[in-house]
């Protein structure tokens, strides 16, 4: 027996035009349909004008462990699974990854029908260059763990896509201005593709100042990379040694020091033992 096909559909962000056609035919025909929401891909077909040709069943971040022998009984039995989220693309910062590593595990067939991303449009409107990005989730709610997040991207020079809670954004830009300083250009996309769609951009301190008066809706924001700069290594020696005078060991003084600065840390290591002799 042929086995199915888990199909991966990217869902509209917000305006049901952008559903592609193979999503349509997909919502029609699929056997199964393992959505994020079911009330969501249920109104989605409806405003699309198609019926749910198969069984839906829910698969949202709670359950993803508990559904997936189901799923995967599906698929080896030659069904077709079609797995969709909220809006944008599964597996990005939503539900789907363990269902497609499962399925590789498996050698089971995965293929894409590729759409909306809330990733790639907030890039291509922010004005920022786009020719190398990185994306990183969202960042950790508590405060003293986000500025430690927000760390690691001193010295990042690509630009960088992040999702945020609404109530959550003002504090994050706040703990951004002080991390990265208030000049670092950023953009931060509200309600993309929707009636509401917001698009603000200028400094990391102009944005916290905006936001510190309350923001509603889906938040991506899209931070500028750094600036390249000449990296002083006697420098980050005498940081590393500073580091070390406070009690930290060697090797976490020079990896706390090289993720900063975004050096390797052997290469620092090595200096600061040569700086010793």
């Amino acid at each position: 027996m042929d086995t199915g096909t888990l199909l991966l559909a990217a869902t509209p962000l917000g305006d049901a035009r952008d559903a592609s056609a193979r999503l349509v035919d997909a919502l029609g025909s699929a056997d199964v349909i393992a959505a994020e929401d079911t009330r969501r891909v249920r109104a989605l077909a409806s405003a699309l004008g198609v019926t749910p040709g198969g069984k839906v069943v829910s698969y949202y971040e709670a359950v993803e462990s508990a559904r997936l022998p189901m799923l995967l009984d599906a698929l080896r039995e030659g069904r077709t699974v079609l797995l969709v989220t909220d809006a944008g693309m599964p597996s990005v910062s939503d539900p789907g990854y363990r269902l497609v590593s499962a399925c590789v595990a498996e050698q089971l067939p995965v293929t894409c029908l590729p759409g909306p991303s809330a990733v790639t449009t907030a890039l291509a409107v922010s004005g920022l260059p786009s020719d190398r990005f990185c994306f990183e989730g969202f960042p950790p709610r508590k405060s003293a763990e986000r500025r430690r997040w927000l760390g690691r991207l001193v010295a990042e020079e690509r630009t960088c896509v992040f999702f945020e809670a609404p109530h959550r954004l003002a504090d994050a830009l706040a703990d951004a201005v002080e991390v990265l300083g208030g000049q670092r250009r950023a953009a931060v996309c509200r309600e993309l593709t929707k009636t509401y769609e917001e698009i603000r951009r200028g400094s990391l301190a102009e944005l916290a100042a905006w936001a510190a008066e309350g923001v509603r809706g889906e938040i991506t924001v899209v931070l500028g990379g750094a600036e390249p700069v000449a990296i002083d290594p006697a420098e980050l020696v005498a940081r590393v040694e500073e580091r070390a005078a406070e009690g930290v060991r060697l090797k976490d003084a020079v990896a706390e020091v090289a993720e900063l600065a975004g050096v390797r840390k052997k290469e620092l290591y090595d200096a600061v033992l040569a700086a010793r002799r």
